[in-house]
């Protein structure tokens, strides 16, 4: 049996393929381009569908809001190190303007599997929506999350506050998750699809 450093960088060795697998790509023809937008959108409807099926209240303050973003996510955890991948679409519910997005998360700590995981972002002010889109943005283990359980007192029933004005619903197999696992992570313009 192998011993456990070469354990560790086989586990290594597989997320990083992985992750630069899904980072890097031939240029795009503008049919591949179409079809990659056309997958997100209806990647993006489906989700939010499920979102709706869950929380029915969800509906409305993702409506009302200056704009929110959908992703879903592939992560994989081998020993100490693990990464995931994930691609979605941020939309500005005052324009009405889509922009696709890429997603690269990378995870500490022993474990081992895969999970899918889906995201919904929500942004009540536009310029929190629009560093988002535009300046990309690094959501650090740092960052707390407080799951919340009402609508009362400025919280969304069934998401997790990220900053005041920043809302994060996430999806699993089973419904809403209960902590937070997109830790780590840094979303940011696909300038293949855009």
């Amino acid at each position: 049996m192998p011993n456990e450093s070469v354990l560790i960088v086989r586990g290594l060795v597989v997320v990083s393929v992985v992750l630069f697998s899904s980072a890097v790509g031939a240029e795009l023809t503008d049919k591949e381009k179409q079809e990659r937008r056309g997958e997100i959108d209806v990647q993006t409807e489906k989700i939010l569908s499920e979102l709706y099926e869950v929380s029915p209240a969800a509906r409305s303050p993702i409506k009302s809001a200056a704009g929110y973003a959908v992703f879903s996510n592939f992560g994989m955890k081998i020993l100490f190190a693990g990464g995931g991948s994930g691609k979605g679409l941020a939309l500005n519910n005052r324009t009405g303007e889509r922009t696709y997005m890429k997603m690269l998360e990378v995870q500490a700590g022993f474990g081992f599997g895969a999970k899918k995981f889906k995201l919904i972002w929500l942004f009540t002010e536009a310029s929190d929506f629009d560093k988002f889109v535009n300046a990309g943005w690094e959501f650090g283990a740092q960052a707390t999350a407080a799951a919340s359980i009402g609508e009362e007192g400025g919280s969304i029933q069934g998401a997790m506050s990220i900053s005041p004005g920043v809302w994060l619903y996430q999806l699993t197999g089973d419904g809403f998750a209960l902590e937070l696992t997109a830790k780590s992570t840094k979303y940011s313009k696909n300038d293949d699809l855009n």
